[in-house]
């Protein structure tokens, strides 16, 4: 039987990047597609992915959102996806640009998304945490 998981015990969370791993599904990968909101306006861009070390599952897109507003990275649970149009290089995630930018602040060069910072998030974009 699954049960969901103790608030702070999530999993162990690895960038993509550097992690060694593979999608199973390739087409999965969207580092690189621009994201939009529910709205259609310009979020940034996938910058990479986060992924459970355990269970080989995708948990969060890091999206660069730079341009005129420097906003910097933020990660965004993939529940939070609901379409990817790969022919038009788009993934769109159903928040506003706004929730996003005012979301928990990511430094991919300082932080390991902890297991505290997962629940802040999925707390944050309204999503249960997976269930483990």
């Amino acid at each position: 039987m699954t049960e969901r998981r103790t608030r702070g015990t999530g999993p162990d969370l690895v960038r993509l990047s550097d992690s060694g791993l593979a999608l199973e599904d390739l087409t999965q990968d969207v580092r690189g597609l621009d994201v939009y909101d529910e709205d259609g306006d310009r979020i940034g861009t996938v910058k990479d992915l986060y992924a459970d070390a355990e269970e080989r599952k995708v948990r969060f897109l890091e999206v660069g959102a730079g341009g005129f507003m420097g906003l910097g990275h933020f990660l965004v649970p993939v529940e939070a996806v609901s379409e990817v149009l790969r022919e038009d290089g788009v993934v769109v995630v159903d928040q506003k640009r706004r929730r996003v930018a005012e979301s928990p602040l990511f430094d991919a060069d300082v932080v390991v998304p902890q297991p505290a910072y997962q629940d802040e998030l999925y707390e944050y974009y309204g999503y249960l945490p997976p269930l483990r």
